[in-house]
């Protein structure tokens, strides 16, 4: 089976942006100690500091499932759910 990429777009609300940074953080090294996950960096951008992106590889779909269903998603989801305008998960698999 081919590695599962994931791209994920999340926009903080404008009077939230510290918060929802401060709760992307705290995914970072529990993630990247999870089963399967062979990468996984987070990006803010430059010119819009609410917009972030998560760029995440993982060894298997099964792999991704199981993070998604993690007890530290489901944290972050409950401390951000009025504190984020958009999340957008982009699965993808490279062709070249």
């Amino acid at each position: 089976m081919s590695t599962i990429t994931i791209v994920a777009s999340i926009l903080a609300k404008t009077d939230n942006i510290e918060l929802v940074k401060s709760e992307l953080l705290k995914l970072i090294t529990i993630t990247r100690a999870e089963p399967g996950c062979l990468q996984y960096d987070l990006h803010q951008d430059n010119n819009n500091p609410a917009q972030f992106v998560f760029y995440e590889n993982w060894a298997s779909k099964a792999l991704l499932q199981t993070h998604l269903e993690s007890q530290h998603i489901a944290s972050y989801v409950a401390a951000t759910q009025d504190a984020v305008e958009k999340f957008v998960l982009n699965e993808m698999t490279k062709i070249a």
